[in-house]
């Protein structure tokens, strides 16, 4: 088969899988993601989630913290409550046990974002003006805290366009907007995957969290690979696919991919699935 257009991913897949098929882990993530900003709307009346994304209750009883805003706090020199200790203990333990990168594809709102400018992108045939270190990320990371302890303030909270999306969809977004505008600008015309792919620290947080998670993307029928292009297309992270897709180990075990779930929608001959980690062959 030869290589598809960027434009036409996924359209073999709608024509020969279905359009539910085509479509499956993206619709459950979309789902997955606005049932949580739901659940937080709601949290005065209902009170199963109670909060926002940097901090919350769940069921009244269960601490859940950002991994980044905690780390943010240490390095300030104050010691978070106890709430926010236990918090941040269940979110990594989850996080580790589950997927790589599970919040990034499946909880974060400013996914939606990202994803509708990189749809845009190869539906417009765009070209990117800029590449960017995929680096960036993990360096900002220690930036970050260097510069949350030089402040004594929570540095990249002021700026955390996931948090400003989280809080304006909840409680109203006001100037929030524009910072949100130049994610999807960012990723549009700048830098193909810019903010998911090369910046945000939240989610290069996430990836350390879940660099040994179980559950994988794994080329099971790798042989029936066509080469048609269209899961590198739609991936986030296309370059995690390389490896498993060549020779040697079939699973996708770079920390950078999100779990989305997408390369395995768009796959006509169905050489991708999610299996537990243990399943090497």
């Amino acid at each position: 088969m030869a290589k598809n257009l960027a434009k036409d991913a996924g359209n073999d897949a709608i024509r020969e899988l279905g359009w539910w098929r085509a479509h499956r882990f993206l619709i459950l993530r979309r789902l997955c993601q606005l049932s949580i900003i739901g659940l937080f709307m709601m949290g005065p009346t209902w009170g199963i989630l109670q909060g926002n994304l940097s901090s919350s209750m769940l069921l009244g009883t269960v601490p859940l913290s950002d991994p980044l805003l905690v780390l943010q706090t240490l390095a300030t020199g104050h010691w978070p409550e106890v709430n926010a200790l236990i918090g941040v203990t269940v979110v990594a333990v989850f996080y580790a046990l589950l997927a790589p990168r599970a919040f990034c594809a499946w909880v974060c709102p400013l996914n939606i974002v990202t994803d509708m400018a990189a749809w845009l992108r190869r539906k417009l045939n765009l070209k990117t003006s800029f590449k960017w270190s995929p680096t960036i990320r993990y360096w900002l990371i220690p930036v970050i805290l260097l510069g949350s302890a030089v402040s004594g303030s929570l540095l990249w909270a002021w700026v955390d366009p996931v948090a400003t999306l989280h809080r304006g969809l909840v409680f109203g977004m006001g100037a929030g907007w524009i910072l949100i505008a130049l994610v999807f600008l960012l990723d549009l015309v700048l830098v193909e995957h810019g903010w998911c792919g090369h910046l945000c620290p939240l989610g290069a947080t996430y990836g350390v969290i879940g660099r040994k998670s179980p559950i994988r993307i794994k080329a099971t029928h790798r042989e029936a690979c066509t080469k048609c292009m269209d899961c590198y297309n739609v991936c986030p992270e296309p370059d995690v696919l390389r490896q498993p897709l060549k020779a040697g180990d079939k699973r996708v075990m770079s920390q950078d991919c999100i779990s989305c779930g997408r390369c395995i929608d768009v796959c006509v001959p169905k050489v991708l699935e999610f299996k537990v980690r243990p399943n090497a062959d």
